[in-house]
């Protein structure tokens, strides 16, 4: 939610500011920063979701871009302000054009800007395709953490969506702590799966991996269930599948039908944003008229303030804020900062000087 009207009185800026060099930080770097980074990630982002429920964060609804001519493909902009220690504003422009998988190339992109907060100049454009999938697994790894407490933890893990996101959850729950005796995987493109049944080989992924024809066996042998796929509307709409009373991520919004987010308790990230834009959510709205079915966000239950019940299936649906992606991009620009690594571009502001 956008909660300008709890942050702090507004500071002048002292009379010495100066504008920050502009840096342009590309993908090998901040690939390179965040490998292996997995539970400071995941440290950074519960940080970020308890600064936006403090009302430290000021959150925009995201911006939409499409195209008539191309129904499948958005861009997305996702402008931010964070507070805290890592003070910073910005915007994520990230675009998703699903037919990219058909030539081999990843269906998302994205950038991040960083804004100094005192002065407004942007001093960095970071390639974010990566900070953007390390902050939704990192996301994902704390639901799975904190909605599996007081339940017996999950062994038995599956994937429906075999792409990027999936393949960064995966690593974020390993890296998290987590191991499998059983992994599912389905997607609905046969090399798909195939292609994330040998990157969980190659990564020495524990478990018994198997790939199933379809979603219905994979959810009901599953105990973790996470949902990272392209799907527009509902696909999976029998809640008799969840009566094993799995946690289940639902990170790509649109997979399961109202019934079943009826039959469940459910966390959000933030209400406002994820019931919206026609997510299972939002359709779930809609057909009940309220939001009851709503218990509460992912900080409630870090906080305390919600609490999740082991007998009943639990699903957690992100929207996804912007301030997260600022709280990532913030750490990798202030860790090659300090190590002298920034690829700063000189001359990249024509004026500097307001009277020419």
């Amino acid at each position: 939610m956008n909660t300008l009207h709890t942050l702090p009185e507004p500071v002048l800026p002292p009379e010495d500011v100066s504008v920050p060099p502009f840096a342009v930080v590309p993908g090998r770097q901040v690939k390179r920063v965040l490998d292996g980074e997995e539970t400071t990630v995941k440290d950074l982002v519960e940080s970020a979701y308890h600064l936006h429920a403090a009302g430290l964060t000021v959150n925009p609804a995201s911006t939409f871009l499409r195209f008539p001519d191309r129904s499948t493909a958005r861009i997305i902009a996702l402008p931010a302000s964070l507070a805290g220690d890592s003070r910073v504003d910005g915007l994520k422009w990230i675009s998703s054009f699903p037919a990219n998988v058909r030539s081999g190339i990843p269906r998302a992109s994205a950038v991040l800007i960083l804004n100094d907060p005192v002065t407004g100049y942007p001093f960095a454009c970071m390639e974010s395709s990566v900070i953007s999938a390390v902050r939704t697994a990192a996301s994902a790894a704390s639901a799975a953490d904190w909605l599996s407490r007081g339940r017996p933890r999950a062994t038995r893990v599956g994937f429906v969506g075999t792409g990027l996101i999936a393949r960064y959850i995966h690593t974020y729950l390993r890296g998290t702590g987590w191991s499998f005796t059983d992994i599912g995987v389905h997607d609905r493109s046969p090399e798909s799966a195939a292609g994330f049944r040998t990157y969980l080989e190659q990564s020495g992924a524990e478990g018994y991996i198997t790939v199933h024809a379809g979603p219905e066996q994979l959810v009901r042998s599953s105990d973790l269930v996470v949902f990272a796929t392209v799907a527009a509307t509902p696909h999976i709409t029998s809640p008799a599948w969840f009566d094993h009373r799995p946690v289940v991520l639902h990170v790509s919004l649109r997979d399961l039908a109202p019934e079943i987010l009826l039959s469940a308790t459910n966390v959000v990230d933030d209400a406002e944003h994820c019931l919206r834009a026609r997510t299972s959510p939002h359709l779930t709205e809609m057909l009940t008229g309220n939001r009851d079915f709503v218990a509460g966000t992912l900080a409630d239950v870090m906080s305390g303030r919600v609490s999740v019940p082991a007998d009943r299936t639990v699903v957690f649906s992100p929207f996804g804020l912007g301030v997260l992606d600022l709280a990532v991009g913030k750490y990798v620009y202030d860790r090659l900062a300090r190590s002298g690594e920034l690829v700063v571009v000189d001359d990249f502001f024509a004026e500097l000087d307001r009277y020419g």
